[in-house]
């Protein structure tokens, strides 16, 4: 298997080839990141197995990221057909979670349920009843979803075989915009380590995601790292759109001392607005106290 594409709904990518692993004596979790349906990785090894001899296949994703992916969650393709799909007619979804039925009604049956970011091919974009869009699924199902819920894809997968990360070219003002905008849908998202998508997400993922869905690839991780766009800036110049970053963690900045995050702190549990102004009632002075860097692609 040289590429795969995503065909399940939710694609758990971890750490090692186990859904756990041992540090230190202690069993942790493996999650290190979360793919939708339709993207694409490039297989970088053979496929390992773990102890009950489920396998899995060492990746890098489009966005540089690597890790490892349960066979049963790829759909094995050449660089000739993960190149294919990525010319195709692709559009990302943008509803928190949309079904792609059997029959552009409501009473078709439901083939998969797909989360915001997920990727589909449109074969027609106004079929038989209007609003209803047909697609082609990774797999190659055809069904049936609501137009409403199809944006426009602004990012490339072309980084799952190339070295370098394509990024689409943007006007400050108007990304800055588009990316607050973006972020502010998954206000109320449930935390979820590694998770990317409104099933549940965390802080890296969110802005990730947010920056993905915009045309820009940023590191998936909390930090800025070499060989991506995000650069540090002084603090005085963060505008909207722009990174805070704390000891794990990463926000992003709003305007007005408002920023929006993903934590899993206790009471807010997932994608939840905090402050910079120590008089908000949204004020957190323990991240306050802890930032030590502004991220900016400008």
């Amino acid at each position: 298997m040289e590429y795969g594409i995503v065909k399940s709904s939710l694609c758990t990518i971890y750490e090692e080839a186990s859904e756990q692993m041992e540090s230190k004596g202690q069993i942790l979790s493996g999650i290190a990141d979360e793919a939708a349906h339709g993207m694409i990785v490039k297989v970088t090894g053979e496929a390992q197995k773990d102890p009950s001899g489920r396998r899995f296949y060492p990746v890098r994703t489009f966005y540089h990221y690597t890790g490892y992916i349960p066979e049963e969650d790829l759909l094995g393709v050449t660089q000739e057909e993960a190149e294919a799909w990525e010319r195709s007619d692709l559009r990302v979804t943008s509803g928190i979670c949309v079904d792609v039925t059997s029959l552009p009604k409501v009473q078709g049956v439901c083939l998969i349920s797909l989360f915001c970011g997920s990727l589909v091919r449109v074969l027609d974009w106004e079929s038989e009843t209007h609003g209803w869009a047909r697609v082609c699924l990774a797999d190659g199902r055809i069904g049936y979803m609501r137009n409403q819920y199809l944006t426009e894809k602004k990012f490339s997968q072309a980084g799952a075989w190339r070295e370098e990360l394509p990024q689409a070219e943007v006007e400050e003002e108007e990304f800055r915009r588009a990316v607050t905008e973006t972020a502010r849908t998954y206000l109320g998202v449930q935390y979820r380590w590694g998770g990317k998508t409104t099933a549940g997400i965390d802080c890296s993922g969110l802005v990730s995601a947010s920056y993905m869905r915009c045309g820009i690839l940023i590191y998936r991780d909390a930090k800025i790292a070499e060989g991506f766009p995000l650069r540090e800036i002084p603090k005085e110049r963060m505008k909207a759109g722009d990174l805070l970053f704390f000891p794990g963690h990463v926000a992003m900045y709003l305007g007005d001392g408002l920023y929006i995050h993903s934590t899993g702190k206790i009471g807010s549990g997932g994608v939840v607005y905090n402050s910079l102004d120590p008089d908000s009632p949204i004020y957190r002075q323990d991240l306050v106290d802890c930032m030590k860097a502004v991220g900016s692609i400008f």
